[in-house]
Order: C-alpha cells, then sequence, then structure tokens
C-alpha cells in the first residue's frame, strides 16, 4: 500500500513542498518564491518542480506516492478542485486539481491552506485534547478555519472559516453594512499593519523601520525587530491590530462557544509572545465571561508545517 504523501503549501510569497513518510516525518523540503507575473501555467510549472524536487531528494518515484495535498490561500471547493477566489495570487474559478495532476500520475486533493493547517493541528498538536477549535492565521491576509466536534467544518459551499473577510470597524467590532466598514485583513494583517506604517513613515513620523525594511520590504521579522527595539510607530499599529484581532475573537467565540484558539502564521510566528499577550488582553474584554472562561488561546507550535502534516489528514479522509 502506497504510504507517502507529498503536501504543498501554496502561499501568496512561497510555495512550501514536502514529502512525508507513512510515519508521519517530512522527509524531503522544497521551497521557491511564489510567482504569478506569468500567468497559471507558470505557477503551475513552479509547483511541478517542486514535487519533482522532493521526489528526486528521497529517491522515490510517483508509483511510492500515495495524494499529492495542497492547501490554497482562498475558497476552494475540495471536490471538482476549482480555486473559486485566491485574491493574494489573483486567481479566480481556476481548476488547479486538474492542472496540476496533467503532470503526474498521482491524484491531486486540495483544500484551503488554513483548513489544511487546521487539520495538521489538530490531529499532530493536539490529537484528541481539543474537540472545537477555531485556527487564525495572520500573514499577508488573515485566514481561519474550523472545527467543530472533532470534524473540519467547511460549511455548504466550502466558504466557512474566511474570517479575513468579516466586515468590522476599525476598533474590531462587528458592523453593520459597509459603511464605516472594512475587512479585518485590511486593518490587521500584515499586509493592514504594513500600509498603515508606511502611511505614518509618509506622513512625517520617525521609524526604524524603512531602515531595517532596506529594499527586502517590511516583512514579519522587520516588524517584530522594530517591536522589540520599541519603534513607537511599529508598536503602536501592531498593538492596534492585536485589540482588532482579540476584539473579533471575542465575537466569534461569545457566537460558537469554542474551546480552543490556535494563533498562527508568519507575522505570530515573529511575535509570537508579544501578540498572544495582547491579542488575549483584547480577547478577554471583548468576549462573554461563560464561553470566555471556556476558551484558551495557544500559538501552534508546528508553525509552517501545520499545513504539511494537514495533508496526511486530507488523504485519509479522501482516499480511505
Amino acid at each position: 500500500m502506497k504510504k507517502h504523501i507529498i503536501t504543498i503549501d501554496l502561499g501568496g510569497t512561497k510555495i512550501l513542498t514536502a514529502l512525508i513518510d507513512e510515519n508521519a516525518n517530512i522527509v524531503a523540503r522544497d521551497k521557491v518564491p511564489t510567482d504569478m507575473s506569468k500567468g497559471h501555467e507558470y505557477l503551475v510549472e513552479l509547483i511541478t518542480g517542486t514535487v519533482k524536487s522532493v521526489l528526486e531528494q528521497s529517491s522515490l518515484k510517483e508509483d511510492d506516492i500515495r495524494a499529492i495535498a495542497m492547501g490554497v490561500p482562498g475558497t476552494v471547493n475540495p471536490i471538482t478542485g476549482i480555486i473559486g477566489n485566491a485574491p493574494n495570487l489573483g486567481i479566480e474559478n481556476y481548476n488547479i486539481k486538474e492542472a496540476v495532476e496533467k503532470n503526474f500520475n498521482i491524484p491531486v486533493l486540495i483544500e484551503n491552506d488554513v483548513n489544511l493547517a487546521a487539520l495538521g493541528i489538530k490531529y499532530f498538536e493536539f490529537k484528541n485534547d481539543v474537540n472545537n477549535m477555531l485556527v487564525v492565521f495572520v500573514g499577508t491576509g488573515i485566514g481561519g478555519a474550523l472545527i467543530f466536534n472533532n470534524a473540519l467544518f467547511r460549511g455548504s459551499t466550502y466558504f466557512a472559516g474566511e474570517i479575513g473577510h468579516m466586515r468590522i470597524d476599525d476598533q474590531g467590532n462587528l458592523a453593520s453594512g459597509k459603511k464605516g466598514s472594512t475587512s479585518f485583513e485590511t486593518l490587521a494583517s500584515r499586509t493592514g499593519i504594513v500600509n498603515l506604517i508606511k502611511k505614518d513613515i509618509k506622513d512625517g513620523q520617525d521609524s526604524i523601520i524603512t531602515k531595517l525594511a532596506g529594499k527586502k520590504g517590511i516583512k514579519s521579522k522587520v516588524l517584530a525587530t522594530a517591536v522589540a527595539e520599541k519603534d513607537k510607530v511599529a508598536v503602536k499599529r501592531v498593538k492596534e491590530a492585536c485589540d482588532i484581532i482579540g476584539t473579533v475573537l471575542g465575537s466569534i467565540v461569545t457566537l460558537t462557544n469554542i474551546d480552543t484558539i490556535v494563533l498562527g502564521g508568519g507575522v505570530v510566528e515573529a511575535m509570537g509572545d508579544y501578540m498572544k499577550s495582547n491579542i488575549e488582553k483584547a480577547f478577554r474584554k471583548a468576549v462573554l465571561k461563560e464561553p470566555g472562561e471556556a476558551c484558551k488561546i495557544v500559538v501552534t507550535e508546528l508553525g509552517d508545517d501545520a499545513p504539511l502534516y494537514g495533508g496526511l489528514s486530507l488523504a485519509e479522509e479522501f482516499l480511505s
């Protein structure tokens, strides 16, 4: 029986691919920058190249691989393989499952990237210790995934968990209608934080961010360094984002009564303790007492590997 799988974490900035054996050991990896400048076909070429790379590293052949599982940052239909909308990739209504399968004699499975991470976190980090869980990844955007009664909740049209698109005001309170509101990720993702910092600097506020970033841009590690150095602009904007995240999560937990919130993504990995502490303070102010007392907030220990392990669970679900 084929026991190895290949998992691809297709992100807005990188493609991370791993080959995993039957004992959940990652035996080979490859990572390349995401490049959409040449369109869908070139993206598939990049993905194909990473798959071939991990096969070569492990000396395995296609016949040894049970499935290729891929996480995509957007709305996906795991049955048809169609990406409905992946705004960070600029993709709409594209069947990436069929496109990748043309290059291999291996079944391709697709899932939302945070859903895939949630499967990895649930079954390889917490196992039976968590029944109802919200996973929140803060990075280029903000993605979410829901585990209800030990199972991934995808919703009626596979859209469940897309918390980054919730409409809120600038304090993180849920907003009715679009007037005076914006999306959650516009304010609190790394992109949102960076846009506000750039505006502050343009308006004449002093900051070490420009020097730290150089030509590479303001990435999560740059933000973390600036916060550690107590840069006023960075501290203000990251703290505001934490307040908004905590407030939104308080409303979600009041509604769902889940037992665990798991934080992850590049921004959280870079400043885990700082963000968790500030998010939790805002969360405790926003959530109702009873569901709040029943819910703990943690930072995933799997980091970037969470969706990689999730591929094992996805293969088990769809190919068993």
